[in-house]
């Protein structure tokens, strides 16, 4: 069976461009704005859509997507309800793939064969699984990619061609490559390195590799893409939110047109004809 990602990939190719890939937080700042913020990325630019699963201890996210998460934990979001978001969203769009990135904690307290049972029925794609390591893949990558999900693994700058192997033997769907070291948001990619670490990373996988981490602007994203099958942008979304919030840390007027206007020109970087 074919996923949505691998579809949409594969039409990207066609095309002859790299897919954008938008990461923003469920239910940042509330679940209604996150809802019609997620409805409108299509339209936006966006080829591919990661909902970020709110956390208490995400080790892999810096100050900007922690705050985002605690702002929606503080709104009340839930694991069932980014899964409630998934099924509203697909109400409209059955087309875009939908990836939830998140860690396994909340995974496994829900249960993980009720978790992807109810994954799937909601029309989520695939997972990022940020603190799952390949040595765990029994845990949920397998059981994932038996229930029809795909398993998108993290690759990054210290990944060299020894682990490599190791690391994209049970993933599909895409590549995410990690453009620096450490955590979101808090670099800007060495873009030299960038190029070369992708091209090393092709002769391992013939799965489209994304970059993310530190992308926030049409400037970079344009040279990304001419390397790399996807461009990742997540913090500077979520900055997006946050810079529009009212001091009681509310949505205004502005909240959504912003997040849209940055996923338009990011999507100008990368080919994208937006709307």
């Amino acid at each position: 069976m074919t996923t949505r990602i691998e579809k949409r990939f594969a039409e990207l190719k066609q095309q002859g461009r790299a897919a954008l890939v938008t990461f923003v937080t469920a239910g940042d700042p509330d679940y209604a704005t996150s809802l019609e913020i997620i409805k409108g990325l299509p339209k936006a630019g966006a080829d591919l859509i990661e909902f970020g699963m709110p956390f208490t201890d995400p080790m892999a996210d810096g100050p900007a997507i922690q705050a985002a998460g605690l702002r929606a934990l503080k709104a009340g979001q839930t694991t069932k309800k980014t899964l409630q978001m998934v099924r509203e969203f697909r109400k409209e769009d059955d087309a875009t793939p939908v990836v939830l990135m998140g860690y396994y904690n909340p995974l496994y307290a829900y249960g993980v064969e009720r978790f992807l049972a109810d994954a799937k029925a909601a029309g989520v794609d695939g997972l990022i699984i940020v603190d799952l390591p390949p040595e765990e893949d029994d845990e949920l990558c397998i059981p994932a990619m038996k229930a029809g999900m795909n398993f998108i693994r993290l690759a990054t700058p210290t990944t060299d061609d020894k682990r490599a192997p190791t690391v994209l033997k049970n993933t599909s769907g895409f590549v995410y490559y990690v453009s620096v070291l450490g955590i979101t948001g808090t670099k800007t990619p060495d873009l030299a390195s960038v190029k070369a670490n992708v091209t090393r990373l092709k002769k391992h996988t013939s799965l489209p590799i994304a970059v993310g981490f530190g992308v926030k602007s049409a400037d970079q994203a344009r040279v990304i893409a001419r390397d790399a099958d996807g461009v990742v942008v997540g913090s500077a979304l979520v900055n997006a939110v946050r810079d529009t919030l009212d001091g009681d840390g509310r949505p205004t007027a502005r909240t959504v047109p912003a997040v849209h206007g940055l996923v338009r020109d990011i999507a100008r970087g990368v080919g994208s004809k937006a709307a």
